[in-house]
């Protein structure tokens, strides 16, 4: 499938809502039009396996995630909530390659629905999302804006609230949080005074980096607690 015409993106977008308001929340999406979809994804998937590069795969996904961009509009359009391992799978996708704005909005649908990875995941959505964005932060670009940074992961620990994860995910993903929120309260001094601005966001990134001991003990933040321990009670004082 090669990238499309405006006409022909408007009438994929079309079919892709069709096809998705026509399937009932949990149920099984169906029709030639998905079928489509599996086929193309399958086959990009086989063109992913024959690649061991990790950095070869990942600028291959963002070649060609654009031609599965109107099916994603068209299912968070009109979509009820059926099963879709298309839709899944390049929610994992879009993580890897760091559209991490775009990721959000396909969770929301994702999680908000109960939908399923694909059987070649082991993990479930609100885990794997832990899991993603907070190494997308820990070791991947995501760590590079820590405004958005802090934006997108506070997304994450919000959507993912109410689902039963692993503890160790979760202390993740709030290490992450806590540690994004201090380098934007650091303002680009990790050793400085913060300024009164920014003293309320260096307090969150603390009861973040608590949270995160207390859902893990291992998850290692306690050195960056103390250290930040200190500078908070010497902003108090002066």
């Amino acid at each position: 499938m090669s990238f499309l015409s405006p006409a022909l993106r408007h009438q994929a977008r079309v079919l892709a809502a069709q096809t998705s308001a026509n399937t009932e929340p949990g149920g099984p999406t169906t029709g030639s039009h998905y079928e489509l979809q599996l086929y193309q994804l399958a086959e990009d998937r086989r063109r992913l396996k024959a690649i061991q590069s990790i950095k070869s795969k990942i600028a291959l996904k963002a070649k060609l995630l654009p031609n599965y961009q109107a099916w994603i509009d068209g299912v968070l359009a009109a979509g009820k909530g059926g099963q879709d391992d298309v839709l899944t799978t390049l929610l994992v996708w879009h993580i890897d390659v760091g559209e991490y704005e775009r990721a959000v909005t396909i969770a929301r649908y994702a999680v908000g629905h109960k939908m399923t990875l694909p059987d070649q995941y082991d993990r479930d959505i609100p885990t794997m999302l832990l899991d993603e964005f907070a190494g997308a932060y820990l070791s991947g670009p995501l760590g590079q804006d820590a405004a958005q940074a802090v934006q997108i992961l506070t997304a994450i620990a919000d959507l993912t609230k109410d689902s039963d994860t692993p503890d160790q995910a979760r202390a993740k993903l709030f290490k992450a949080l806590g540690l994004a929120q201090l380098v934007f309260a650091n303002g680009g001094d990790d050793k400085g005074d913060f300024s009164p601005s920014l003293v309320a966001d260096a307090k969150a990134a603390l009861t973040h980096l608590k949270r995160a001991i207390e859902l893990f003990d291992g998850v290692g933040a306690k050195k960056d607690i103390e250290r930040l321990e200190r500078r908070l009670g010497k902003a108090a004082q002066e």
